[in-house]
């Protein structure tokens, strides 16, 4: 039997961006995305602790040591710039794999985006 177990967690970033005309996603600083596992079109929830909002969406690699958070499309109407996220992605995996397995979780400086 397979279960869905946290792979990866970006803890409290700042959102730095809201493109309602881009055709979708979140902008990642891309040393964020490597230091938390997650790959360019990676599934990604989001959920925003100023307003409870949670979506999903996929990951695209913004500009190195950046700090660039950015809700792109639609999901740019259920953030404002300033907002802290928790970014958490998943995967599949047998139970006795999950639990041994540890997470990458990531707890950028929440003024920068910038790893500490």
């Amino acid at each position: 039997m397979k279960i869905e177990v946290v792979k990866s967690k970006i803890h409290r970033v700042r959102v730095t961006g809201a493109d309602l005309n881009y055709i979708g996603s979140i902008t990642i600083d891309e040393d964020l995305m490597d230091a938390a596992n997650i790959i360019q079109g990676e599934k990604v929830q989001v959920v925003n602790n100023n307003n409870g909002e949670r979506l999903e969406t996929y990951a695209i690699p913004g500009p190195r040591g950046s700090g660039e958070v950015t809700l792109n499309g639609a999901a740019a109407r259920k953030v404002a710039v300033g907002d802290i996220l928790i970014l958490i992605t998943y995967a599949w995996m047998e139970v006795e794999e999950a639990r041994s397995f540890n997470p990458a979780l990531v707890f950028p400086d929440e003024a920068t985006n910038l790893l500490r």
